[in-house]
């Protein structure tokens, strides 16, 4: 007589041995850059990636990585850095977010969270990109801003590096502004908007992209202060530009000022704006 199988032992084709459907969630976060190495992975921990997944896979349940729209250099800040995630645990939106913080330091904080389709790819499915930098002009150094702006201590003339930024605005080869250690496969981005903006002693260079290059921001930030401050003419940025010579162009300015301020989608994804 054949032994009856147990009941307690499950078939292979039983509903409870099925795992999980995989999910793909968008989150937005912020972060103040200069409490972490940049967004990159490190081998001994210390970037915004290390501590975010960290912190994702406690909620999760699992080994979690993530994908950011942007590799925000060591020092560099985020107001608004999207990125992606692929889970099988089931949890509420409120957990990736509440929950998630619970296990983030200060310095960083998830700002929402939505379910999103399979093709979704926080880096390549970005239509635009915004940066700002936050620029102190004024004699004296700042010390409340010291880790959230860059300085500049001469009179810039606002004018004639609106004048010479318009230059760079629309499509370009920009190698002359990026860094020598950059991987990208083509210098050629394209530049939509460069909006110079002076209130009392600060200055803010506002630059909205499709894509950057590893440092171009800060590098043309750099260039832009030399034409400010009467070191070249505001012609001088478009000569650079065409050269796509690094070393014609002006040093590149600390990190401290800059800030990844807004990454667009299309309305398909449904994130927020």
């Amino acid at each position: 007589m054949a032994t009856p199988r147990s009941a307690a032992a499950p078939s292979s084709s039983s509903p409870s041995s099925v795992s999980p459907a995989i999910s793909r969630i968008a989150i937005g976060l912020e972060y103040d850059g200069s409490r972490f190495l940049g967004w990159q992975t490190q081998p001994g921990g210390g970037a915004v990636q290390d501590v975010l997944e960290k912190a994702l896979a406690a909620i999760a349940g699992e080994p979690v990585c993530v994908t950011g729209a942007g590799r925000t250099d060591r020092g560099v800040h985020a107001a608004s850095q999207v990125a992606h995630f692929d889970t099988r645990a089931l949890r509420p939106e409120t957990a990736w977010v509440r929950g998630v913080n619970a296990f983030l330091p200060e310095s960083i904080a998830v700002l929402w969270s939505r379910p999103v389709a399979a093709e979704f790819h926080a880096r390549f499915s970005a239509t635009a990109r915004t940066y700002r930098y936050r620029l102190v002009n004024r004699p004296v150094r700042p010390a409340l801003a010291a880790r959230h702006a860059g300085w500049y201590y001469a009179p810039l003339d606002v004018a004639a590096m609106r004048d010479a930024a318009r230059a760079l605005v629309g499509e370009h080869d920009f190698s002359a502004f990026r860094a020598a250690k950059c991987q990208a496969k083509t210098a050629v981005r394209s530049v939509h908007s460069i909006d110079i903006e002076k209130r009392d002693d600060e200055i803010d260079f506002v630059i909205r992209a499709n894509a950057f290059l590893h440092h171009m921001v800060r590098n043309i930030v750099g260039s832009l202060v030399y034409v400010g401050a009467a070191r070249r003419p505001p012609g001088w940025i478009a000569e650079v530009l065409a050269s796509r010579d690094r070393n014609r162009a002006a040093p590149t300015f600390g990190p401290e000022g800059l800030c990844l301020e807004k990454i667009e989608y299309a309305a398909k994804w449904g994130l927020p704006q």
